[in-house]
């Protein structure tokens, strides 16, 4: 093994040498090539967010303008820039709940620790600072700041890094029981639920029949806001623009990232619905002291303008369906409860469980050898959530690679 080079990979063996690595150089459509002209499937979407495929036109121009325009500058206190006032304007009409703001950030991460921040700072501004208990699910993901981190229901992605954040109570994902045993013991503290609608990089867990509307019913009667992290979900993977809409369930804070530029530039954010936004409105000198240097971003949310605009003329909204029926149909035709034995997801997020004869690590080389990029998932399963762009073969293709990379074919 050679020594490490200079660039730390997120997610990644730091003792890891040059050669360990994949260097990703072109991509078109739900197609990316390497440095030595290998050609693979995207079955990820990168890393669950290109909606709108590689290599689109419309938004690679929508960026340049903006650079040509005006590059950069900040949004804090009393500027503005239009693209940010259009990418706004644009996600609060196709917000799930009525009359949402939206605060922006640069990716999910930052999102996450938003919403939880705006949650407790709601409750302080409305007279109950004692509101500061955010329950969250095991397994779940919420990225990797501090306050995701607390929230996040996978235990390695919080060992080594000290104490975290306080008043975070975790429940077993599909247990409403669990929550209400949180309510009944903490009465009058609770700030938020967190849920992802999909679990995503917890395993790729749909919610149980109920559940969501579960949460909605708990938060209401514990005086609780709901949060639906969306980071991944939202932006038609799931076949409508929200997972909320999806399972019929109105939030109150939404966060989401990635599909909202389709990954083209790094950006996120927060919808904020009418039970937070009316208490931070409440009081006019109320001054918001939260926000990321690159909030707004102009260049950025052009390419999120360029990107819902692309959605919508691609007619992705519906893709999602399509790519469950001959996805997850495909998949689950290679259950053989030995090398497969589950195949779950929704809409456009799949993932096979595998037998204990089978490493998600050996899966995931093999479906690189066969042209495929799919995500281990811990030991034992391999998560698949393609672009929504993908046709018909390359899903073909997916299913083809499993079977092979799991000894079925």
């Amino acid at each position: 093994m050679t020594r490490p080079g200079p660039f730390l990979h997120p997610f990644g063996r730091p003792a890891a040498g040059p050669e360990a690595f994949v260097k990703i150089v072109r991509g078109e459509g739900s197609l990316v090539w390497d440095d030595l002209g290998n050609q693979y499937i995207d079955a990820l979407a990168s890393l669950w967010y290109c909606q709108i495929g590689h290599g689109n036109p419309e938004v690679k121009a929508a960026i340049v303008a903006q650079l040509d325009a005006i590059e950069t500058f900040h949004t804090f206190d009393r500027y503005t820039n239009e693209p940010a006032e259009r990418l706004t304007a644009r996600l609060a009409d196709l917000a799930p709940m009525p009359d949402a703001r939206v605060f922006l950030t640069t990716g999910g991460s930052e999102s996450v620790e938003t919403a939880i921040k705006l949650a407790r700072l709601a409750h302080f501004v409305a007279g109950q600072p004692e509101r500061t208990v955010v329950i969250s699910r095991q397994p779940s993901y919420h990225g990797v700041a501090y306050g995701g981190t607390s929230a996040t229901g996978l235990p390695l992605n919080q060992a080594g890094f000290g104490p975290l954040l306080p008043d975070i109570v975790q429940v077993p994902a599909h247990d409403l029981d669990a929550v209400d045993a949180v309510l009944d013991e903490r009465p009058g503290e609770i700030a938020a639920v967190i849920a992802e609608p999909v679990i995503g990089a917890g395993g790729v867990y749909p919610p149980a029949p109920g559940e969501l509307a579960g949460l909605r019913e708990r938060c209401d009667r514990a005086g609780a806001f709901l949060i639906l992290d969306e980071v991944i979900c939202g932006f038609c993977r799931l076949g409508e623009w929200w997972g909320a809409q999806h399972y019929g369930v109105v939030p109150d804070l939404v966060t989401f990232a990635k599909g909202v530029t389709s990954g083209y530039l790094p950006l996120g954010g927060v919808l904020v619905g009418r039970a937070v936004r009316d208490r931070l409105e409440a009081d006019p000198t109320l001054v918001l002291r939260h926000g990321y240097t690159y909030s707004g971003h102009p260049v950025a949310c052009a390419a999120g303008v360029a990107n819902l605009g692309e959605m919508e003329r691609l007619g992705l909204e519906g893709r999602a369906g399509k790519i469950a029926a001959r996805l997850g149909e495909g998949m689950r035709s290679l259950v053989d409860g030995e090398r497969i034995v589950e195949v779950r997801g929704d809409g456009g997020m799949w993932a096979a469980a595998l037998g204990p004869e089978l490493s998600a690590l050996d899966v995931r080389e093999g479906l690189l050898e066969h042209g495929v990029i799919a995500r281990p998932i811990g030991e034992t399963a391999v998560a698949f959530c393609p672009p929504l762009v993908i046709e018909d073969g390359q899903i073909d293709q997916i299913v083809e690679a499993l079977a092979a990379a799991t000894g079925q074919g």
